[in-house]
């Protein structure tokens, strides 16, 4: 009988390195996310519309998407753990300007500086999970790092939003610049080296490099695939906080505990959802969830104003099936590329991705329409319409990943 490798326990190092990548995400991940629950508080502070707020979220992703595709030719050249550090550290500081930005400008800026060193920053983390588990492991893995997503909701947002009522919304930067300076520190002092691309490098210029990985037919079928995951994301979750206030009459003082009981419901799913993908097919688990979330979505956008715990169950609702589809997808992305290839293939993806998730909240900011800074979001729904048509697209060119990958783990007997 052939043994089940998925119960194979991790050893306490395995257990750290999930660890220290999980808190690494979850601090970069708050960074990000907590602008769309300041949102509301940031326009009404700056006097922003929502089109200047769309281009505010959107430099990060570009400057993310930027950055991610000129380090991509060196991004297998160098010990994983020192590019690690290096990008968290510019990290840190782009947080730290945008904790004392005086104006929208300024703001701007900050945004671009973090997202330079940020954006790439996930890609480093994608690689390591890839060299250090392997395929029949990763869905596991990458199930708990992402909780990082749930635990900047029940967590992180929470606790930002609090502190943003009480001392303004520079604060909850502050909040995340302390926390990723103890990461640092951790991933310096314990984080072994993670070398063993190196023997495999196939030497060649950088350029060459991006090139050479531009050239494969399979990495352009990933890239356009993770490209239309990130774009219906970033096209309604910038504006989900000023939707839930000015739409469905959410309060600001009940904004925390609608991020809190969603991040709750991620922290229980993440796990489940990762175990289920190194069980079952892991096409047909995103086509499901992406199905569910179609439903949801739709429903959502046409809702006005709501009781709080109804607003709070379509927001698990919708976490469920975003976590759902995230985790399969990405369990099967980093299954594609050779190990030569591996770090600049999830640089360039991660970049294609922002880049294209920055198209997508500018382009929804020129969608939603607000009259006043009081006012309900008009158009919101057409948003949703367009997300639905996105995820339609994303399930066939999943599929096609998913036929690569059985394919290549067919030929290799991995």
């Amino acid at each position: 009988m052939k043994k089940d490798t998925t119960k194979i326990p991790f050893t306490s190092y395995q257990k750290f390195v999930i660890f220290i990548l999980a808190i690494t995400q979850f601090s970069v991940i708050l960074d990000f996310m907590v602008m769309s629950p300041l949102g509301a508080m940031i326009m009404k502070s700056m006097t922003l519309t929502p089109a200047q707020f769309g281009i505010a979220v959107s430099g990060y992703a570009f400057s993310a998407g930027i950055s991610g595709l000129l380090t991509a030719g060196y991004a297998d050249r160098f010990d994983r753990k020192k590019l690690l550090l290096f990008f968290y550290t510019g990290f840190i500081v782009g947080t730290f300007l945008c904790s004392i930005a005086p104006s929208y400008p300024m703001l701007l800026a900050a945004r671009i500086v973090t997202g330079i060193f940020g954006g790439v920053i996930g890609s480093i983390s994608m690689a390591i999970i890839a060299d250090l588990f392997d395929i029949h492991h990763r869905g596991r893995v990458m199930g708990f790092v992402q909780m990082g997503f749930g635990a900047s909701q029940v967590l992180g947002i929470p606790f930002s939003l609090y502190l943003a009522n009480l001392w303004g919304w520079r604060v909850p930067f502050l909040f995340v610049v302390i926390l990723a300076a103890i990461v640092l520190i951790l991933i310096f002092f314990r984080l072994k080296p993670v070398t063993m691309h190196l023997a495999n490098q196939i030497q060649r210029s950088a350029f060459k490099h991006i090139l050479n990985t531009f050239s494969k037919k399979n990495y352009r079928i990933g890239f356009l695939a993770t490209m239309l995951l990130s774009i219906g994301g970033y096209m309604m979750m910038p504006f989900g906080s000023a939707f839930a206030v000015n739409n469905l009459k959410i309060s600001q003082d009940q904004l925390p505990f609608l991020f809190m009981v969603s991040g709750c419901a991620s922290l229980c799913i993440m796990p489940i959802i990762g175990r289920l993908s190194d069980k079952v097919d892991k096409f047909s688990l995103f086509a499901l969830a992406s199905i569910w979330m179609i439903i949801v979505v739709i429903w959502y956008t046409h809702l006005s104003e709501s009781p709080l715990w109804f607003v709070m169950i379509f927001n698990v609702m919708m976490m469920m099936g975003i976590l759902s589809r995230a985790v399969p997808a990405g369990a099967l992305t980093t299954a594609i590329p050779d190990m030569h290839d591996r770090g600049a293939f999830m640089s360039i993806n991660y970049s294609l991705q922002q880049i294209s998730g920055g198209a997508a909240a500018a382009f929804a900011g020129l969608i939603i329409k607000q009259p006043d800074k009081t006012s309900p979001l008009e158009h919101y729904d057409t948003v949703g319409y367009i997300m639905v048509a996105i995820s339609m697209l994303s399930v066939l060119l999943m599929y096609r990943v998913s036929v690569l990958v059985k394919t290549k783990l067919h030929e290799t007997k991995v």
